[in-house]
């Protein structure tokens, strides 16, 4: 995932682009930036996008948040110590659980890990790990 700075239609808007799991990235334009920038699917636009100098912090889930005040002062002292990016990947790495019980597993396993000093969820291909079934559009030969 990386985060940019970007204008569409110059229109500005931050986003961060998603890995596809092939080397690519793809951007979701959210239907409230194609409405303020005035763009439908299909349009041809003007898309300027440029690396933000500074990393956003992560919404934390509120699962997750009561889980580390909950947590040894080690765990939250850890999860304070890491990258936003770190940050963003164990949260990642927590909501993609298809199911409520891997969600919940997951957290008890951050916890603990957070708590051993451990700084990334583990060992997961960063490029693809979002969503095996995201792809970047193909155009179409026109």
């Amino acid at each position: 995932m990386s985060s940019i700075d970007g204008t569409l239609n110059g229109t500005p808007f931050h986003a961060t682009l998603n890995p596809d799991g092939q080397g690519g990235h793809w951007l979701k334009v959210d239907e409230q930036l194609r409405t303020t920038a005035k763009v439908n699917p299909g349009d041809l636009i003007n898309l300027e996008i440029a690396p933000v100098s500074v990393e956003p912090e992560p919404i934390v889930p509120d699962d997750f948040t009561q889980a580390l005040k909950a947590a040894p002062p080690k765990a939250l002292e850890t999860w304070r110590a890491i990258t936003a990016i770190a940050r963003r990947d164990w949260i990642q790495w927590i909501t993609t659980g298809k199911k409520a019980e891997t969600r919940i597993k997951r957290i008890d396993v951050a916890i603990d890990k957070l708590s051993k000093g451990s700084r990334r969820p583990c060992c997961f291909d960063r490029s693809g790990m979002y969503d095996k079934s995201l792809s970047c559009p193909i155009a179409e030969d026109e």
